[in-house]
C-alpha cells in the first residue's frame, strides 16, 4: 500500500523558501517531529512539503545581555548552552521539561513555537473537530474535555496550546523575527499567536510562505537570580503540561520591583497572568502576596465539565513556583 503522493524540495535559501512553499497545501519541514506526527494521523495532509533544515538559521549569540537565536537552533543545543543556563535559567528549564531527549535532538526553536495547539478531538480522524474540519463542530465542547482552555476559548475551540518554550519567551517578553513575501518583520511573540473565535484553523498570524527565522530575548539580568519554569504533567516523560507556570520576579529592598507570570496548558496560547502581576508590585514576597497573586491567576477562568480541576491546580502552580523564587537572596 503506497502512501500519500506529495512533492519534496529543498530550498536553498530564504528567498528560494518562500517561492517553493506560496502554493496552498504546501508545509515546511525542520526537525519533523510535530508535522510528521500530525501527517500520520491524517490531522495534515501537505500536497508539497519545503526542506529549509540546511538554511544557515541555526546561530545562538549573546551579546550585551541580549539573547539572538536562530529558528532552526536544536533545543537540546540551546536548552544546554552556556549562556543560557547562566543568563536565561528560565529557558533552560523550559526546554528541559520539553518532551524527551530524542525529540529535543531534532526538534528546531522555530517549530516548536508553531506547534498545532490541539486535542484528543484534533488528533482523532472522524471526531468533530473545527480545527481539523472546519465547520464540523468542536467535540470537546459536550465531550472530553480534560485538557481544555480555562482562558481565551471560543465556541468552536477550547484547543490549548502545547508549547513550553513559548510560555517561558511570553514570560521574557521575548520577539519572534519573520521572513515572509513583504521581507523581513520583527514583532513581540505575543503576537504571533491568535486566539481561536471562529477560525480555529488558524493557529498563528503568519501569512502563507512566511516562516519563523529568529528569537530575540532581551536583558534579563535582574531576573537571573529569582526564575522558575514549573510544569505540571501526567507523568514525566514525553507529555503536555496540564498546566505550567513561568514566573520572574525582581526584588529590591525586599519588596516586589517587577513580575511576570505566564500560564501553559490553560489557553489556545501563552497566557500571561497580569493582574496577577500587578498585585505583587510594591509587595514584599511574602505569604499574602503570593496568596493574592495565585487568587487573581484563576478569577476568570471558564473551566467545562472535566477541566475544573485545573482552576485549583493553577492556582496552587502559581503559588508553588512564586513561593521558589520568593524567598531567593
Amino acid at each position: 500500500m503506497s502512501g500519500p503522493s506529495f512533492q519534496y524540495s529543498r530550498a536553498t535559501n530564504l528567498r528560494d523558501a518562500l517561492i517553493l512553499a506560496s502554493q496552498p497545501g504546501t508545509a515546511f519541514l525542520a526537525g519533523g517531529t510535530d508535522l510528521l506526527q500530525l501527517w500520520k494521523s491524517g490531522a495534515i495532509a501537505p500536497t508539497a512539503v519545503v526542506d529549509i533544515s540546511r538554511l544557515p538559521l541555526d546561530h545562538l549569540e549573546f551579546l550585551d545581555g541580549q539573547l539572538s537565536l536562530g529558528s532552526l537552533a536544536r533545543l537540546s543545543d540551546v536548552g544546554s548552552h552556556p549562556d543560557v543556563t547562566r543568563n536565561h535559567p528560565l529557558i533552560a528549564s523550559a526546554i528541559l521539561a520539553s518532551a524527551s531527549g530524542q525529540i529535543r535532538n531534532m526538534a528546531t526553536l522555530g517549530g516548536n513555537l508553531l506547534q498545532r495547539t490541539r486535542c484528543a478531538y484534533f488528533r482523532t480522524e472522524g471526531l468533530a473537530c473545527n480545527k481539523r474540519n472546519p465547520g464540523s463542530g468542536c467535540g470537546a465542547l459536550a465531550g472530553e474535555s480534560r485538557q481544555a482552555a480555562l482562558f481565551g476559548a471560543s465556541a468552536s475551540c477550547v484547543a490549548t496550546h502545547a508549547s513550553d518554550l513559548a510560555v517561558a519567551l511570553a514570560a521574557l517578553d521575548a520577539e519572534v523575527e519573520v521572513f515572509g513575501g513583504e521581507g523581513l518583520r520583527r514583532f513581540p511573540l505575543r503576537d504571533l499567536y491568535r486566539l481561536p473565535a471562529e477560525t480555529p484553523e488558524r493557529d498563528t498570524h503568519l501569512t502563507a510562505g512566511e516562516l519563523i527565522t529568529g528569537i530575540h530575548v532581551p536583558n534579563a539580568s535582574r531576573f537571573v537570580a529569582r526564575s522558575t519554569y514549573l510544569k505540571v504533567r501526567d507523568r514525566a516523560s514525553f507529555e503536555p503540561a496540564v498546566v505550567s507556570v513561568a514566573a520572574l520576579l525582581h526584588v529590591e529592598n525586599g519588596r516586589i520591583v517587577e513580575a511576570r507570570l505566564t500560564a501553559g496548558g490553560v489557553a489556545p496560547l501563552p497566557w500571561r497572568l497580569t493582574r496577577s502581576e500587578a498585585v505583587l508590585v510594591g509587595r514584599a514576597p511574602d505569604a499574602q502576596a503570593i496568596a493574592a497573586a495565585g487568587d487573581m491567576a484563576v478569577e476568570h477562568a471558564r473551566p467545562l465539565a472535566h477541566n475544573g480541576f485545573k482552576v485549583a491546580l493553577l492556582r496552587n502552580a502559581v503559588i508553588r513556583a512564586l513561593q521558589t523564587i520568593g524567598g531567593q537572596p
